[in-house]
C-alpha cells in the first residue's frame, strides 16, 4: 500500500519497517498496522484539530499541567502558538496515560514510543491472531458478561488508584483479547484529583460499562459501583485490591438551596455594611476638620 504521508518520516528514520494496512479511522486518529523491529504493531496517527470530531476538549483538559505560564497564556488566548501547544498537549495526554497505566498494571496496549504525532503500541489480537474485536461487535453469554463486568470495574479502580479516569469509556473503546477486555483510546483521560468533573466522568464510565454488560446479564443493572469507588477514592482508601460491595447508599437528602441563598445574602449584606463603615471612617477626619 502507499505509505501515508505522516508515516513516511518514521519509515525513513527506522522507527517502523513497513506499513502493512490501514486498521481503522476514528474521530481523533487513523490507525495502521505496521511492522516494527520484526513485530506487528499499530501506529496511531492523530488527526489535526480541525479534522477531529471530538467535542468538549476543554472539559477534559482541565487540571492538566503545562510547561510554563507563557504556554498557558497562549493556549488560553488561542494564538497560533497556543493552538499548536494545545494540540501537542492533547496528543501527549494519551501517551502519558498509556505509560502511566501500563506501569500500574492496567489492561491497556503497551506503548512503544511517540514520534511526530504518531503513537506506536501493541496490536491487540484475538486467539486466532486476528485484530481483536470491540466489545460492541460481540455477543456475550450472561456468564461472560458478569465476568467481564467485574474485570472492567477492577480496571476502573486500578486506573483511579493511579490517579486517572478514562473519561470516555464505553463498549466502543474496549477490545476483547484472548485474556479478556483491553482498554484503548485515552487522549481524553483526566487527572482525578485536579478535574472538577472527575466524579461525573467516573460515574459515566462505570454506568456505560454496566449498561452494556447489563444487556446480557440484566441483574448487573441494579449494582452501583460508581458512588462506592469515588467515596473510597475521596477517603484515600482506594487501592487495586479493595473489595467492592456494589451496595453504596447515596444520600437522599436534598440540597438546602434556600439556606445557601440566605448565607450568600447575609455575606453580601455584611460586606456592604463593612464597606459603608470604611467609607465613614475615611470621611470622619475631614468632617472634623471642617467643624474646626
Amino acid at each position: 500500500m502507499k505509505t501515508p504521508k505522516r508515516l513516511q518520516p518514521l519509515l525513513d528514520d527506522g522507527f517502523i519497517d513497513e506499513v502493512l494496512r490501514p486498521l481503522m479511522s476514528g474521530k481523533e486518529a487513523a490507525v495502521y498496522v505496521v511492522l516494527a523491529q520484526g513485530e506487528t504493531r499499530c501506529a496511531k496517527v492523530y488527526k489535526e484539530a480541525s479534522k477531529r470530531s471530538f467535542h468538549n476538549q476543554a472539559e477534559y483538559q482541565e487540571g492538566r499541567k503545562v510547561r510554563n505560564s507563557r504556554q498557558a497564556r497562549a493556549m488560553q488566548k488561542r494564538t497560533r502558538f497556543g493552538r499548536r501547544e494545545q494540540e501537542e498537549a492533547w496528543q501527549n495526554a494519551e501517551v502519558d496515560a498509556l505509560y502511566r497505566l501500563a506501569s500500574a498494571g492496567v489492561r491497556v496496549p503497551k506503548p512503544h514510543g511517540f514520534v511526530d504525532g504518531v503513537l506506536l503500541m501493541d496490536l491487540i489480537v484475538d486467539a486466532n491472531g486476528d485484530v481483536a474485536p470491540r466489545l460492541n461487535d460481540v455477543e456475550l453469554t450472561a456468564a461472560e458478561a458478569r465476568d467481564y463486568h467485574q474485570v472492567m470495574m477492577r480496571e476502573i479502580v486500578r486506573m483511579l488508584s493511579a490517579g486517572l479516569i478514562h473519561g470516555d469509556l464505553s463498549e466502543y473503546n474496549v477490545l476483547l483479547g484472548p485474556e479478556g477486555p483491553i482498554i484503548i483510546d485515552l487522549p481524553q483521560a483526566v487527572d482525578a484529583a485536579a478535574n472538577n468533573s472527575a466524579e461525573r466522568m467516573l460515574t459515566r464510565d462505570v454506568d456505560n460499562m454496566t449498561r452494556y454488560f447489563g444487556r446480557f446479564a440484566p441483574e448487573l443493572l441494579s449494582i452501583d459501583y460508581a458512588g462506592e469507588i469515588w467515596s473510597l477514592f475521596q477517603l484515600g482508601n482506594l487501592n487495586p485490591d479493595v473489595p467492592l460491595t456494589g451496595t453504596f447508599k447515596r444520600s437522599e437528602k436534598s440540597a438546602d438551596l434556600d439556606g445557601v441563598l440566605r448565607e450568600i445574602n447575609a455575606a453580601l449584606e455584611e460586606n456592604a455594611a463593612r464597606e459603608g463603615g470604611d467609607e465613614k471612617e475615611q470621611d470622619d477626619p475631614e468632617d472634623e476638620w471642617n467643624e474646626r
